[in-house]
This record gives structure tokens, C-alpha cells and sequence, in this order.
């Protein structure tokens, strides 16, 4: 394996598509409702948000892996494990790990700094924060991502949803409103829905090792009725912006996006094996990617149109 096939697997590269998108939603949301998009400082924002995010992947096996609980993941025979196997496997020292992991934080620093002096100190404070939640989802002393009171749910709304979709309007118009908001809520809840449902696939070795998340706190029955509860209120959240004026009418197609991941929910059962839950995994990220790529298709014609 080269070392750029190595770098992508272990920041698990193949899942940037949750982060592209909340921020492409964000500058078109700048194009369609003001007439403004600037390229450079564009893609500036993209390259920092996806360094950040893959930042926060491989922050995320550190701390876990320092924590057990990727070696009890790898111990419990009925948990499918999501890291990307470097630590626990053996394939790389914590040492070199460490390194990669922040120097994509660094990377992100300077994407931050560079777009801060072109269009003002609020982004690098959204920056700032996303920084601060990527860290301590899983890093003492709050690893608010392991006490299961909803904190990393909330987290994860405000990292691929809020700060992004808000963050990238904001260096594109220097300004706040309300429809960005209202954008960031169905990518935001359906990227929390994807992270959700993959602790479905570990739960017996994070109750093991300590690590509460809400499944293990509340039981697979109760979670998975919460999940489909999230997934209901993702897409009713679509049709509060196209009523509100975030989105154009004709995004409403992306609520066809709700009808493979609801046939899977209807294949579940109370309790289910760990790999029943793959499915589910599969149609909530292409759920939140398809949705996304309709809604932003459909702001860039509403932006054509104007």
C-alpha cells in the first residue's frame, strides 16, 4: 500500500462527503440568496473543513484506542468495529499516528487564519469551535462523547450541520441569517442520524469499556425507535425550508431520498445481530449525501435562475 492510499485509510477519507457537503450547501446558499461567491476563499474553506474533519476521524481512534475501547471492539465478537484498525491491528506506531493526526489540525489552522483575515474573526471562531469539539468528543477531561446524554449528538449537529453550512456563508457575505440556519438543519440531521446508528454496531464493547453512548444507555429497542424519530424529524426539517424560503420549492425531491432508509427500518427488529445494522449504516450515509446533493443542486439552479 503507498503512503497516500495508507493516509486515506487511516483518516478514513472515504466519509469526507459529510463534510464536503454541508459546506458546498453553504456557499450556495450565498449564491442563490445574495449573488455572491468567491472561489478562492471557497475552496480555502472546503480544504480546512475537510482537514478538520479528518482531524477529527483520526482524533477519534487516538483517544478511543488510548481509552480500550477499540481493543474491546476488537475483543467482543458481536461488535463491528468502525476505526480504521491502525492502532488496535498493529499497523502504526501511536507515535506516527499522532503526527498525521495533527498535522491535518494544523492544516486546518491555517485554512482558518487565512479566511478569518479575509472576511472577518467570526470564522476562525466557528473554526475554533469545531476544533474544540472534535478534540474533546473522546479527549479527557470532558469526553462528553462517552457520558450519553445526548452531548455528542448535539455535537455532531453542530460540526457537520451548523458551524459549517453557517461558517461558509459567512466568509463568502460577512454576514448571518436565518436561512443558512435553517440549511444546516436536514444535512445536520442526517449526518448525526449516520453517526447514531453506527454505535448500533459496537454497543456491547462500548458498554464494556465504559464508553456510554446513547444506545448503551438506553437499549437498542428505545435507540432505534429514537433513530427513526431523528430520520422523521431530518426530513420534516426540509420542509420547514422550502416553506421558509431557505430552498426552492423543487428540493422537495429530496424527500424521495427517505424512502430507501425507511425499507430498511421496516426490515428491523427489536433486538438484531450487529451486521443487521450495516444496511442501516449504508442507507443513512447515502440518505444524508443524496439529500444533500439534491438540495445544493437545487439552490444552484435557483442561483442560475436569479
Amino acid at each position: 500500500m503507498d503512503k497516500l492510499k495508507l493516509w486515506m485509510k487511516a483518516s478514513r477519507f472515504r466519509v469526507l462527503p459529510v463534510m464536503v457537503i454541508p459546506v458546498v450547501l453553504g456557499g450556495l446558499g450565498a449564491y442563490a440568496w445574495d449573488g455572491v461567491f468567491h472561489p478562492v476563499l471557497f475552496l480555502i474553506t472546503l480544504l480546512g473543513a475537510g482537514a478538520a474533519h479528518l482531524f477529527s476521524n483520526m482524533i477519534n481512534d487516538l483517544w478511543d484506542y488510548r481509552n480500550g475501547v477499540d481493543v474491546a471492539a476488537k475483543e467482543t465478537a458481536a461488535a463491528i468495529s468502525t476505526n480504521s484498525g491502525f492502532l488496535a491491528g498493529g499497523m502504526m506506531a501511536q507515535r506516527t499516528f499522532a503526527a498525521a493526526t495533527w498535522s491535518l489540525f494544523a492544516l486546518a489552522v491555517v485554512c482558518g487564519v487565512v479566511v478569518s483575515l479575509a472576511s472577518g474573526w467570526w470564522a476562525l471562531a466557528f473554526g475554533a469551535l469545531g476544533g474544540l469539539i472534535a478534540y474533546f468528543y473522546v479527549a479527557p477531561p470532558l469526553k462528553f462523547g462517552y457520558r450519553g446524554k445526548g452531548y455528542s449528538e448535539i455535537a455532531i449537529l453542530l460540526s457537520f450541520g451548523i458551524l459549517p453550512v453557517m461558517g461558509t456563508y459567512y466568509v463568502q457575505v460577512e454576514q448571518f441569517g436565518y436561512r443558512p440556519l435553517l440549511l444546516s438543519l436536514p444535512i445536520g440531521l442526517l449526518t448525526t442520524l449516520v453517526l447514531f446508528n453506527h454505535h448500533f454496531l459496537h454497543w456491547q464493547a462500548d458498554r464494556k469499556s465504559g464508553k456510554r453512548t446513547l444506545v448503551v444507555v438506553w437499549g437498542e429497542k428505545k435507540a432505534l425507535v429514537f433513530s427513526k424519530g431523528l430520520a422523521v424529524i431530518a426530513y420534516v426539517s426540509l420542509v420547514v425550508c422550502a416553506a421558509a424560503g431557505a430552498v426552492p420549492w423543487y428540493a422537495l425531491l429530496a424527500l424521495f431520498t427517505a424512502i430507501p432508509l425507511f425499507r430498511v427500518y421496516g426490515t428491523m427488529k427489536d433486538e438484531n445481530e450487529s451486521r443487521a445494522y450495516l444496511p442501516l449504516m449504508g442507507a443513512s450515509l447515502k440518505a444524508s449525501v443524496r439529500c444533500g446533493g439534491l438540495m445544493g443542486l437545487a439552490l444552484l439552479v435557483q442561483g442560475l435562475l436569479h
